[in-house]
């Protein structure tokens, strides 16, 4: 009986132990850089590249190492419909989105960490998410 108790008790830690080596335990950090509010490229490669590519696809250098893949930014016309959902673009680049990356460690809302790098100018803000969501369309599958 003590064996069995034993063994089973055994198993128990084991699991435990193998479930919590099975954490991540890289934590990854993107630097933000101040950037010209005016280039939605230049803020794109600074702020979204390591994780969703230069090209937008997904597959940026730190990719891998999140929980969950990053969107594919290119096919966000194509997944609506040939529309590019730039209301929705924006809506997620300032609140975040229902995706449980979006306004995590994993992906930053970006509103008010872009909001922080001209606070004497309330307008670099939105200047600042509307370029990157237009050139976001730029770059959307054809």
């Amino acid at each position: 009986m003590y064996k069995h108790l034993l063994l089973t008790a055994l198993a128990a830690v084991f699991a435990a132990s193998t479930g919590y080596a099975n954490q991540p335990t890289a934590k990854v950090i993107i630097q933000v850089n101040k950037t010209t509010p005016t280039s939605g490229k230049l803020m794109y490669t600074s702020y979204c590249a390591s994780c969703h590519g230069m090209d937008g696809k997904g597959h940026g250098p730190v990719a891998t190492e999140l929980k969950m893949p990053p969107t594919d930014l290119t096919m966000q016309s194509r997944n609506n419909h040939g529309k590019f959902p730039d209301t929705h673009i924006v809506t997620v680049l300032q609140f975040g989105s229902d995706t449980p990356a979006h306004g995590s460690a994993e992906m930053p809302v970006w509103g008010p960490i872009l909001g922080k790098m001209n606070v004497s100018n309330p307008q670099d803000r939105l200047l600042r998410i509307s370029n990157l969501s237009r050139y976001l369309e730029t770059i959307q599958a054809k």
